[in-house]
């Protein structure tokens, strides 16, 4: 005797898994780390002219305000994580390759500010940027998870 599928098949279906539970505890909580910020990066853009000083740093850049060149770069890092952040959380098909591109700048931009603009630039010293060991590590991870993320 077959048994007729019902419509709480996929409820009954203990095979199936969730995206979110791919991702370590780790990352779990820098995606709520950069939900937040990512938030706040777009509040300090659209309120910005109204601020007179706000601290904004991300991978060794710094700036004091949303609406200078870094300023605006620093916000758009954010946003883009914020972006990258929601769609890890809600399972979106599109985040786990936008969280190697994600981790891929990070580590670029980490690299360019600690090998390239201390000699480039005399005002800004050489600093150890250890941002890299998280981000090399958030590299690997996604890439290995990538094929199951987008297969689920």
């Amino acid at each position: 005797m077959e048994e007729k599928p019902t419509a709480f098949a996929e409820f009954e279906n203990h095979s199936l898994t969730r995206r979110r539970n791919l991702l370590p505890t780790w990352i779990k909580i820098f995606l709520w780390i950069f939900l937040i910020g990512g938030a706040l990066a777009a509040i300090f853009m659209m309120a910005g002219s109204l601020m007179t000083h706000i601290s904004l740093s991300l991978y060794g850049m710094d700036a004091n305000h949303p609406y200078s060149m870094t300023g605006f770069l620093i916000c758009a890092l954010f946003i883009f994580k914020g972006i990258v952040a929601y769609g890890l959380w809600f399972e979106q098909d599109w985040a786990a390759q936008a969280a190697i591109i994600d981790a891929i700048i990070g580590i670029a931009i980490c690299l360019i500010m600690m090998a390239i603009i201390p000699f480039v630039n005399p005002a800004i010293s050489f600093t150890l940027r250890l941002e890299l060991i998280p981000l090399y590590f958030y590299l690997v991870k996604m890439q290995k998870i990538k094929k199951t993320w987008e297969n689920l």
